[in-house]
């Protein structure tokens, strides 16, 4: 078979699995710019000038006395052993 008689294939555009071999690299390309668009107009707002002082007053009302965590003390050291404690009286406070 002669090399001038065969018909002129088709432009690149008009094959189907061109433009899907294409559009995955192109979305990603679109998407990451929507990313920078995002990430820079919508810039992170920066912690509280105070962070510090907010976290030592957590910690000092965690702090609380050491009753008020004595039934759950006493319910994982029954899980852990197996040995039922005895009741202790818990203050309750005002």
């Amino acid at each position: 078979m002669p090399p001038n008689s065969a018909e002129p294939s088709p432009p690149w555009w008009k094959f189907g699995h061109v433009w899907l071999v294409i559009s995955g690299p192109a979305v990603v390309i679109v998407a990451g710019f929507v990313t920078l668009y995002l990430a820079v107009s919508r810039p992170d707002h920066l912690v509280s000038e105070d962070y510090y002082q907010k976290g030592v007053e957590i910690n000092r009302t965690l702090q609380g006395d050491a009753a008020s965590l004595a039934p759950a003390v006493q319910g994982r050291n029954h899980a852990a052993t197996g040995v039922v404690p005895a009741a202790v009286a818990v203050p309750v406070k005002p």
